[in-house]
């Protein structure tokens, strides 16, 4: 089974799903058409396995974020790195997931890709809410909040996919989200109110 993942998500993510066969995932691992057709039935079973292990490893991650202790700061840091975290473990997975979710299908079967995202942006908005309860966060504005962090996420995310090991790392991850939560207008600024409305954008 591990042999036939591995060799089929190599294939997938290099010629495409469409264009990987059977004969030549069964090539890949060094076993013949009946040992696939067992284990998973045929070429769509071992796709829907590939994305539900991965499914199954980030939910599992976001029910264990509940139990995290700290700030609402420190824990949504925790989250987001460990997010990454699981993404650059398992990039060629996600780079499959982002090339069936936004490209062409592929003739790929249906996943729900979308009740993980719902998942993770709900546990990213109860940390914000907390935070606002707690004083950490502004009291306004808990939605551009919500997509300030997201954005930065996915950058990162990014960043790795179309240049690995040049892109946003850990480190610049906790620093940019940092930065976020501090703000980047001086005290002075915003004691003098020296930018009271929000620009118009043309």
């Amino acid at each position: 089974r591990d042999r036939l993942l591995s060799g089929a998500l190599k294939l997938f993510t290099r010629k495409g799903y469409a264009a990987t066969t059977v004969r030549e995932i069964v090539a890949a691992a060094g076993v013949t058409k009946p040992v696939l057709y067992y284990h998973f039935g045929k070429k769509e079973g071992i796709y829907l396995e590939l994305m539900s292990n991965a499914s199954e490893k980030f939910v599992a991650l976001l029910d264990a974020s509940r139990h995290d202790q700290g700030s609402a700061t420190e824990r949504l840091l925790h989250l987001c790195d460990q997010v990454f975290s699981l993404f650059i473990d398992n990039i060629d997975v996600a780079r499959l997931m982002y090339a069936i979710y936004y490209g062409p299908p592929q003739g790929a079967p249906f996943f729900d890709f979308e009740s993980c995202q719902l998942k993770f942006r709900h546990r990213v908005r109860c940390l914000i809410k907390d935070g606002i309860k707690r004083g950490e966060f502004q009291k306004e504005r808990l939605e551009d909040m919500l997509w300030a962090v997201l954005g930065v996420l996915n950058i990162a995310m990014e960043s790795q996919l179309c240049h690995p090991g040049e892109g946003v790392d850990r480190k610049g991850l906790a620093r940019i989200l940092n930065l976020i939560f501090r703000g980047i207008w001086v005290d002075e600024m915003r004691q003098k109110n020296q930018l009271s409305t929000t620009p118009s954008i043309r």
